[in-house]
């Protein structure tokens, strides 16, 4: 996986967050805890990142993923008992729709943190 470090760094992040506070909050409470954690460790990110949705180049909406750290992961969190198909198919949608390679699905509502690595087989590098 491209990133493996990033991907470290914000797994320890989450996981320091489920320590901490364990699983029971709404996914916003995990969402600003992990913004701390992430700001301890030095990752740059944009919260709720908001981005357009087309459709045969109309734009149709817009989405928000919970994180983008710098610039080239997308992270969502999930405050659920368990992940579910849909959440790992909204986290692909997200990296698809913002050309993005590499991001994770993190789930604190869980016993324990549940994480998952998500890879955009569609990525295309850009050519700037």
């Amino acid at each position: 996986m491209k990133h493996q470090d990033l991907s470290y760094a914000i797994i320890g992040c989450a996981m320091t967050v489920h320590k901490i506070l364990s699983n029971g909050f709404q996914e916003v409470i995990y969402q600003r805890a992990l913004a701390l954690e992430l700001e301890r460790e030095g990752i740059s990110y944009v919260r709720e990142f908001e981005m357009p949705i087309f459709y045969r180049g109309v734009q149709i909406g817009t989405r928000r993923v919970d994180f983008l750290i710098e610039d080239i992961f997308s992270v969502e969190l999930k405050a659920v008992i368990e992940l579910e198909d849909v959440h790992l198919a909204q986290g692909l949608n997200y990296l698809e729709v913002y050309n993005l390679e590499n991001g994770l699905l993190l789930n604190f509502g869980a016993r324990s943190l549940q994480y998952k690595r998500l890879l955009n087989k569609k990525y295309k590098p850009s050519t700037l």
